[in-house]
This record gives structure tokens, C-alpha cells and sequence, in this order.
């Protein structure tokens, strides 16, 4: 089958552009002609937080990726699904994840339906941002009428979608593995890379900075836990303003135990903070799931997650890590259990057995079961 899977991909960065990638690969491992058509505009200025939109990463080899989209510009729109029209698809795929994309995306899979009778099925990310935003609602509701079926990551998102559509169908697969990042490395050599010392350990709170990601949680459980050697690693660039955190954990009295690194992370360096992570925390406010959850299988890391969104539904309590309530006092419980009993060996086994389940293979057959179906 022709697939043309729509959404950002290199050099534009970011975990839904890997997604992209990796799932196209995915498809053509599957035997299936698969392209991407990105953006060449993708954010305005004023609306992007981060300091770069662009990777200097190579793009992935094997895939064909058409910078064509303009979010903003319904003329290119036009253009663009004519060009998509073109290659004749027999399935056009949207990577969903925030409103602002529901009226180029929705327009786009009307139009080539009606010139092509391609199916369109949509791979969402969030339905409903973390972030409250105008005219939610109403754009999300243009995009799911847009679309045949719909293939989600969580069960929390399942059931967003069936508050807009009930009779549209949908299926709940979860995220595969990122394999895109290399393999565990040893720790030594991983701490050597980043300049931390062997002799402490390390919990890693990892990707970039938003308020519903619960750094501020994260420093109030960390300022309980009674472990000198222990040392809080933020690697990832600050989308909200740093200063709150900083006077946050100098009032806590726990600044000499938190690093704060303030940037991008390279896809190349994404080996050596986890490789070095003794234990990877993401205390969110709020979630559907996360990309980060994934990569920490990947690298066989166990886990802290808050019982939020799907993070519970992938993280296997007192297993391959912890799910806790968003109370700070729980979360230094917890912490301090997995480093007092020295759990690290025996959930990092757990971890090696769950993330089995986890493969693209397996992605791209049940979304193409459900593709055959429609």
C-alpha cells in the first residue's frame, strides 16, 4: 500500500517527529510504500517557547520527507493536498497532538479523501492540549469529523475521543519503544561522558520544561528524601522561565543537589543520561502518555511516574518502577524505598521483560488491521 504519513519530521525536532519517522520506517519494514509530508512552517515565532525549532541531527536514511505544509496558510493547503493527491495514497496518517494543527490537518483530509477515497486515519498524541488554548473544542471537533478512524497511545485519550465522536472508530496501542537512540552504555562510561561523579547516584527528570510536567512537584518530594549522595539531573530546555525552579530549590535548601542542564538534548547524547540514570522521575500534573516513558524502556531504566493520564497503564507498580499520587511526600517515599532496598537489579529485570511489548512491528500491524477493516 502507498502511505503518506502527515506530520512534522527532520530537521524539525522533537518526540512527535520521531514518532513520524519511526513509524514510517516501521511501515516500510512492513513491505509498504511510506513517505512524510512535513512542514516548511510549522510554528510562529510567538508561539514556540524553545530557542530552536530545527535539529542539527542528519534525517533518518531510507524515508523520503516532503517539506511541504505551511500550518498557517490555506493556499499552500490547497497546493499541498494536490501534491499528496499526486502520489495517489491509499492511507493518509495524521500525527495529531494540539488544536493549533486542527484546521490544516482537517481541511487536508477532507480534500484528499474526496479527490483520492484514501482512507485517513489519524495517530493522536493528545486530543486535548495540557495547556488551555482558544477554541479548543470547536477545532478539535473540525479534526476528528475529518477522519475515518483513529489510533491513540492511552485509554484517557480513547475516551476523549469518544466524547466528540462516539461511533468513530478508534483503538488504544501503546507507544512503541524509542530505538532510534542506541543502546545502554555502561555507567561508567556514561557519567564520564557528562562529567558526574561515580560515586553518587542520579534520578533523571528528562525533556523539556513545561509546568504540567511537575518540576516544581519533583523538587518540593526531592528536598525530603534524607540521601546526601543523591543528585536531581534536569536535562532538557526550559520552555516556562527557569528563575521559578532555581528559587524554588534554593529555598528548599537542595540547590547543590539539583543540575539543571538548560538545553536541547542532541539525539546522540540521549544514551548517556539515561545510561546514567539510576532512576527516571516524571512527576505530570497532567498526561496522556510520554515519549520519555519509552525511551526509559528502551535503556532499561526503572521508573516514578504520578498516577496521571496513561502513565499508569505502562509503568508496572512496585515492578518496573512506581506509580505515585501527586504528593511530594509519597514521591520521596518512594524514592527513598528503591534506594534503601537496593531495588535497582531486580526492577531493571522487570524492565528488560515488559518492554517486549513494546515494539513498532507490532504498531504497525494492529493499525493496519483496523485500516483494513474501514
Amino acid at each position: 500500500m502507498k502511505i503518506i504519513s502527515i506530520g512534522p519530521a527532520s530537521p524539525l525536532r522533537g518526540g512527535i517527529a520521531k514518532f513520524n519517522e519511526s513509524f514510517s520506517l516501521a511501515c516500510q519494514v512492513e513491505g509498504h510504500d511510506t513517505e512524510i509530508v512535513s512542514f516548511r512552517f510549522l510554528y510562529p515565532g510567538f508561539l514556540f517557547p524553545g530557542k530552536s525549532q530545527f535539529s542539527d541531527n542528519p534525517p533518518p536514511k531510507g524515508i523520503s520527507i516532503h517539506a511541504w505544509l505551511h500550518s498557517l496558510n490555506p493556499f499552500n493547503w490547497i497546493l499541498t493536498a494536490q501534491k499528496i493527491s499526486s502520489l495517489k495514497p491509499d492511507i493518509i496518517v495524521f500525527h495529531y497532538w494540539m488544536p493549533f494543527f486542527a484546521p490544516v490537518m482537517g481541511f487536508l483530509g477532507r480534500r484528499i479523501r474526496k479527490k483520492t477515497g484514501a482512507k485517513v486515519i489519524a495517530v493522536v498524541h493528545n486530543l486535548i492540549p495540557h495547556e488551555k488554548q482558544a477554541a479548543t473544542r470547536i477545532l478539535t471537533r473540525y479534526f476528528v469529523n475529518s477522519q475515518d478512524a483513529m489510533v491513540c497511545l492511552s485509554s484517557s485519550v480513547l475516551r476523549d475521543i469518544w466524547e466528540f465522536n462516539k461511533s468513530l472508530k478508534a483503538i488504544c496501542v501503546p507507544h512503541p519503544l524509542y530505538d532510534i537512540y542506541g543502546v545502554k552504555l555502561p555507567r561508567e562510561k556514561a557519567l564520564n561522558h557528562l562529567n558526574l561523579n561515580p560515586d553518587r547516584k542520579y534520578l533523571l527528570f528528562f525533556g523539556l520544561i513545561r509546568k504540567y510536567k511537575g518540576l516544581d512537584l519533583m523538587l518540593k518530594a526531592f528536598a525530603r528524601v534524607n540521601n546526601p549522595d543523591l543528585i536531581l539531573l534536569v536535562a532538557g530546555e526550559f520552555y516556562d522561565s527557569k528563575a521559578p525552579y532555581e528559587n524554588l530549590a534554593a529555598d528548599l535548601g537542595i540547590t547543590e543537589r539539583v543540575i539543571f542542564t538548560d538545553s536541547f538534548i542532541p539525539d546522540e547524547e540521549v544514551k548517556f543520561y539515561f545510561s546514567a540514570a539510576d532512576l527516571v522521575v516524571q512527576p505530570y500534573i497532567t498526561a496522556t502518555q510520554s515519549g520519555v516513558t519509552q525511551i526509559a524502556y528502551q535503556f532499561d531504566c526503572p521508573m516514578l511516574v504520578t498516577n496521571t493520564g496513561g502513565l499508569a497503564e505502562i509503568v508496572l507498580n512496585n515492578k518496573t518502577g512506581f506509580v505515585c499520587e501527586k504528593d511530594p511526600g509519597e514521591i520521596a517515599e518512594k524514592i527513598s524505598f528503591f534506594f534503601s532496598q537496593n531495588l535497582s537489579v531486580e526492577m531493571i529485570e522487570n524492565v528488560k521483560i515488559e518492554k517486549l511489548k513494546f515494539s513498532w512491528e507490532s504498531f504497525v500491524k494492529q493499525f493496519l488491521k483496523m485500516a483494513e477493516a474501514l
